[in-house]
């Protein structure tokens, strides 16, 4: 049986008065949107912190439930991070989701002198951060001896609302992040493969029919070795480029990546959505159908996404 389809907002840039932000969060919820995302970044001009502005959105609405999509996890002690969500799961009554990544963007590291390992390594440091959120989110006390990462009879506190924990989001592009995602997370996130050594067409040309499905096949597959129900995974996925037709205007939400990707890339993509609102609304029940995929996040434009919300949600 298909999951419910749960659409997801970029929170707005904070380019506006401060109470005109707030109002903007409390649009989204009531247009329907499930969630409400925040990326994680220092460099390039990156204003909000996550962890502050999930708080806010939390505060000025009741049901929408806010997202980190996805923290680097070179930036927080998983200690900490597991402190932050934890507290903001039980001021919000239960609506923290918590993604986490390996972490791509090499200004973000340099910005601030950490090293950037490569991708091994990083991916490697996820996976301890993973165990030590999840067994912190526990009732007992929790001692990790990693490579990376080490805690000594830490009780996490407080207990979250939502148990055993709030829903875990690992999104990425790369085998090895997929496979991670299939054994531990309860969302996985399907990404372009992001790195030094990736071009934003090439990203583009990774977001193809043959490429999705071997990414949701490394990820079921991963959760059938440990034992998981592949059948239990949700899968999310970022529309790229959103051109939503609604009354006779075209409403229009493109990320930098496919502004960069031909037309002959973006033509067939899967993270494509073209068309009027009924022809968007068939495409997305058409990729739950094949993928299993019914987590949507569209992007960053509400007059864009508003209309395909209201065809599914809840459906």
């Amino acid at each position: 049986m298909s999951q419910p389809f749960r659409f997801t907002m970029s929170m707005p840039a904070l380019n506006r008065p401060v109470a005109r932000w707030r109002d903007d969060i409390r649009r989204i919820e009531d247009l329907g949107f499930s969630s409400v995302a925040i990326s994680d970044h220092l460099s390039g001009g990156w204003v909000m912190d996550p962890l502050v502005a999930m708080v806010v959105a939390a505060e000025v609405t009741t049901r929408l439930r806010v997202l980190g999509m996805v923290f680097c996890n070179d930036l927080r002690h998983p200690a900490m991070l597991h402190k932050s969500m934890a507290n903001l799961d039980v001021f919000s009554g239960g609506r923290v989701e918590i993604g986490l990544g390996a972490g791509w963007r090499r200004a973000d590291h340099d910005a601030i002198g950490l090293p950037f390992d490569r991708a091994g390594v990083r991916v490697e440091r996820l996976a301890e951060a993973v165990e030590v959120i999840s067994a912190l989110f526990g009732e007992k006390p929790v001692t990790y001896i990693g490579q990376h990462y080490q805690v000594i009879e830490l009780d996490g506190q407080p207990k979250p609302v939502q148990r055993p924990r709030p829903p875990l989001v690992i999104g990425g592009g790369g085998r090895r992040v997929l496979e991670l995602a299939g054994r531990t997370a309860d969302v996985v996130g399907i990404n372009p493969r992001l790195g030094l050594d990736v071009d934003p067409p090439a990203a583009v040309a990774d977001m193809t029919v043959s490429h999705i499905d071997q990414k949701v096949a490394w990820a079921r597959a991963a959760a059938r070795a440990a034992g998981r129900d592949p059948g239990a995974l949700q899968f999310q996925l970022r529309m790229l480029d959103v051109r939503v037709v609604h009354r006779g205007v075209e409403h229009r939400s493109t990320s930098s990546l496919a502004t960069r990707g031909s037309s002959a890339m973006m033509a067939g993509s899967p993270s494509v959505l073209h068309g009027s609102v009924a022809h968007c609304a068939d495409r997305l029940v058409e990729l739950r159908e094949r993928y299993g995929i019914n987590q949507i996040h569209l992007g960053d434009n509400i007059d864009a996404a508003a209309p395909v919300v209201a065809q599914l949600a809840g459906r």
